[in-house]
């Protein structure tokens, strides 16, 4: 068995997490000057990183070099694009319709309902689901065949939320497209397309560090990203807010798979 330093993995979270409260704090303090909550979405995708970078940091010299590297570069990549991605598509819009019913619900001061139910929320949300980041990175075992099928789920992964995402734009900044939902490319095979591709780099991540124990005990975490994406506040809310919004949607739910991607089913002879 590889040996694994308990008390600097334990150290780890702590420094991780004061990142991510740094990184909520300072999305906190960008929605009161924007006016907004959601920029907490655009803040979601770096409090991955903040994790990533501390973590490579606190743990040199004591796991094997080239999945620290790994553990860094994949999740950095993938929180900036998506950081980049949410921030751009929020320019010049108002607030996200979950955050008002959310916010509707306080019944003091909003702003301190808002840190409780939206920010510190999502921090420990963050923290959980990257935990193969921080304890992959403790591992000294030297990289195996199943830490590179994960770097091929990650790729599999980006490239759907990506390329979903490229998608999704090009068919909203056509005029006659507006009202409708979207049925061409990736989006043919699944309603989701960005979120099986987060899943899925999640999923990757976590076969980085699933070699030895420490690693493989941490599957909760690709689970509750799977589970959020499929059926917490991902997809369902999306669907609920475009059923009474695009036309033929319901069309298109009777015909596409609603996560993973699948052939379209065909509809009966007559029906």
């Amino acid at each position: 068995m590889s040996s694994f330093d308990t008390a600097a993995f334990a150290s780890c979270i702590g420094w991780s997490a004061l990142a991510v409260a740094g990184v909520l704090l300072g999305t906190f303090v960008c929605a009161k000057i924007a006016g907004r909550h959601n920029v907490i979405d655009t803040g979601w995708g770096l409090l991955f990183v903040a994790v990533a970078v501390v973590t490579f940091f606190v743990s040199s010299g004591h796991g094997d070099p080239l999945r620290r590297w790994l553990l860094l570069v994949l999740p950095v990549l993938w929180g900036l694009r998506l950081a980049q991605h949410v921030g751009r598509r929020s320019l010049g819009k108002g607030e996200d319709p979950r955050y008002d019913d959310l916010l509707a619900k306080a019944k003091g001061n909003r702003d301190l309902y808002a840190l409780r139910m939206v920010y510190l929320l999502q921090g420990v949300l963050a923290l959980i689901i990257s935990a193969p980041i921080m304890v992959g990175a403790f591992e000294s075992d030297p990289v195996r065949v199943v830490a590179w099928v994960g770097v091929a789920v990650w790729l599999v992964g980006v490239f759907f939320e990506a390329v979903g995402d490229a998608q999704m734009e090009r068919f909203r900044r056509d005029p006659a497209n507006k009202g409708a939902v979207i049925d061409s490319g990736l989006w043919r095979y699944t309603r989701h397309p960005n979120y099986f591709g987060d899943a899925c780099v999640w999923w990757g991540l976590f076969l980085l560090a699933a070699w030895t124990w420490p690693g493989w005990v941490f599957v909760l975490s690709p689970v509750l990203m799977t589970w959020t994406l499929a059926k917490g506040t991902g997809a369902p809310l999306t669907e609920k807010r475009m059923s009474g919004t695009r036309r033929g949607f319901a069309e298109y739910v009777e015909r596409t798979s609603g996560f993973v991607p699948l052939p379209p089913r065909r509809r009966p002879i007559g029906g």
